[in-house]
């Protein structure tokens, strides 16, 4: 059985060819002898060939599944056209030629039968894409449309007197209908053909919602065809109406297009290639064609309105355009924010919430660095990631300001986000439904910029807080450099000097004793030297902090002239964070006894969490201002370098309080 509808198909998809083919040598003909129906021979000519679509689609789906119903309307219906408009141009050179043609009647019978141009494809509306109907209920609505199709058909055919090339041509029928129960019958079938047509449309909408996302796509794809033919032909009128009869020829394409479409559809919902741009081309389509015609209202009233109280056709005509122009943006918004909530509702959500992120965003609600995350919601997608692309390096980082050298090599897909601003990388099946793919990147853009921009601030950041601790670290290692060569070098010759001059001094001769008081002298500049050298040696770096911290605030204490409680944590840091806290402690105390006439100082440390906590607290005057003198801001220049932080609090009359923090993870 299968393999005799396969025959049968390619038989009358070959008949098809057949009457296709000879229409066009007709046509042909038909123009050489001067017949005067140049432009419906151009019309037919072009549906012939339109009819050849539905034709070999209907037979590639027939040779892979004989038993599809799709696939045989499509057959039938083009089969149908090519006979109608083989009879239609046979009829004409028939009737051209004998006027009284028995041939060019029976061919002006067959060629009356138009209606078969919108049958099948309303034949595909109520089954396709899955050949059957969207539920049992529609059956009675089914029958309907198919006993007032075959019912017009019928009629047509055995109407009394038909319309042909040249004039009215008789029925060429042994017998005729009485007009008395001929056109009650017929216009009763042709009301319930219409009503069939929005039964049709109804048809579709009730397949797609509920349909999956990939039958509502094919719907999609079969109703564009659909739409497409009221709108050109309401295009068609308006533009034949404001310019001339010339823009007729719409019509003809709005035809053609009619028999090409539901073909299309067909191809697609099989190989499901292109599916998914369907969403965004209704969507467009719907948008500009309400958009079109708003304009063309607000153009057609505010012109007329102008001519009337002003008069002068160039002036109606220029406020009206620039009204048109002004009026364009904002109703191409409010448009497609109604068409999005109501045929793209997920697109809808998407961008919404995309905008409200950036409304946070620019309110300082939300952080721009959270544009992954809400991007995540709005696709549905938790793999996603964002991954911001860095313009100095070309490098890419997340949002937390972690380097990738190159996009990870995982499963997920790549889409790029505006103009090198970063990749979305997210799950594949999102690629396959683009159209909210692409309105949440375009609508992810500016605060993908912004995080963009504070993310690579930060790394600067962070750079040069790297760079100044390395500074930091090379000034400590540079002090303890120079306190060696101070104690090994010059010191240790100094001391070296002061003993030969003793032993010089020891070994004079009596008679030379004289010079006895000028070596104790030369001894005694040698000594002042080496106390100024120690001086020196230990400005640069206190000796006992080689002890620890604790050891050198207690010598420091000591020297400090008032009361200084020392309280000081024995756990070892490393060096150039003990050097730190040591010198912002130093200059602590010297602020607090210069200016602060405190009679008691508190120094305490401690070491936890990879942390060393360092505060020096007096009952001075207070008011000591961070932001005048050199004193505190060195100090926290110098902590800063270490990657840590410093607060003071210093009310006027309640003494100063500084609190140092210093990362000191070893």
């Amino acid at each position: 059985m299968r393999r005799w509808l396969r025959y049968l198909a390619v038989a009358i998809t070959a008949a098809t060819v057949v009457l296709g083919v000879a229409a066009v040598v007709m046509l042909v003909v038909a123009e050489s002898r001067g017949v005067p129906r140049p432009s419906e021979a151009w019309a037919g000519l072009l549906l012939l060939l339109a009819g050849l679509a539905p034709a070999c689609v209907g037979l590639l789906v027939a040779l892979r599944r004989p038993h599809a119903r799709v696939a045989w309307i499509l057959i039938g219906g083009a089969f149908s056209v090519a006979l109608v408009m083989t009879a239609d141009t046979v009829a004409g050179l028939a009737l051209y030629e004998d006027p009284e043609s028995a041939v060019g009647r029976w061919a002006t019978v067959v060629g009356e039968e138009w209606p078969v141009l919108f049958v099948w494809p309303l034949a595909l509306a109520y089954v396709f894409p899955d050949g059957r109907l969207p539920s049992p209920r529609w059956r009675p609505v089914a029958v309907l449309a198919a006993v007032s199709a075959i019912g017009v058909l019928v009629l047509i055919f055995l109407a009394p007197e038909l319309e042909g090339p040249y004039g009215t041509v008789p029925t060429p029928l042994p017998f005729e209908l009485d007009e008395g129960i001929f056109l009650p019958v017929f216009w009763t079938c042709w009301v319930g053909l219409l009503l069939s047509l929005f039964g049709g449309a109804a048809a579709m909408r009730a397949r797609y919602r509920a349909g999956g996302p990939d039958q509502r796509r094919q719907i999609l794809w079969l109703a564009y065809g659909a739409l497409l033919v009221p709108l050109w032909l309401g295009g068609g009128w308006l533009l034949s109406w404001l310019i001339g009869p010339a823009f007729y020829v719409l019509d003809g394409i709005a035809l053609v297009t009619f028999q090409v479409w539901p073909a299309v559809a067909v191809a697609v919902a099989v190989t499901r290639h292109g599916l998914y741009s369907i969403d965004r081309l209704f969507n467009r389509t719907v948008v500009y064609a309400v958009l079109t015609a708003v304009l063309a209202g607000t153009y057609a009233v505010v012109a007329l309105a102008v001519g009337m109280l002003a008069g002068g056709s160039a002036l109606s005509a220029s406020v009206a355009t620039l009204a048109a122009a002004l009026a364009f943006r904002p109703l191409r918004d409010a448009v497609q924010t109604i068409v999005d909530r109501r045929f793209a509702r997920a697109r809808f959500d998407a961008v919404r919430l995309m905008r409200g992120f950036l409304d946070d965003v620019r309110d300082g609600r939300a952080e721009p660095e959270a544009v992954g995350a809400v991007m995540r919601l709005a696709l549905g997608d938790p793999t996603a990631e964002v991954l911001f692309r860095l313009s100095e390096t070309g490098a890419y980082a997340d949002h937390r300001g972690r380097l990738h050298d190159e996009v990870p090599g995982d499963e997920r897909a790549r889409s790029a986000i505006g103009r090198e601003l970063g990749i979305l990388l997210h799950a594949p099946v999102l690629a396959r439904g683009p159209d909210v793919l692409h309105a949440v990147l375009a609508a992810a853009a500016v605060p993908v910029e912004l995080a963009r921009l504070r993310v690579e601030l930060r790394l600067q950041l962070a750079e040069v807080e790297s760079s100044r601790a390395r500074i930091a670290q090379a000034g400590y290692a540079e002090r303890r450099r120079i306190e060696r060569d101070l104690h090994d070098g010059a010191q240790q010759r100094l001391v070296t000097l002061g003993i030969v001059l003793r032993r010089m001094q020891r070994s004079l001769p009596r008679e030379a004793r004289l010079l006895g008081p000028a070596f104790d002298a030369a001894v005694d500049e040698v000594a002042g030297a080496i106390s100024d050298l120690r001086t020196i040696a230990a400005g640069v770096r206190p000796p006992r902090l080689d002890e620890g911290l604790a050891a050198a605030l207690a010598d420091l204490a000591r020297g400090a002239g008032v009361p200084v409680e020392v309280t000081a944590s024995s756990d070892r840091a490393p060096p150039e964070v003990e050097a730190a806290a040591y010198f912002v402690a130093c200059e602590a105390l010297t602020n607090a006894v210069k200016h602060g006439s405190p009679t008691r100082i508190v120094v305490r440390t401690a070491r936890e969490d990879g942390l060393l906590d360092l505060l020096v607290a007096d009952d001075g005057v207070g008011g000591a201002a961070p932001s005048t003198g050199s004193g505190l801001p060195g100090m926290a220049d110098r902590v800063a370098a270490q990657g840590g932080t410093m607060t003071v609090d210093s009310p006027p009359g309640a003494g100063t309080r500084i609190a140092v923090r210093l990362p000191c993870a070893s």
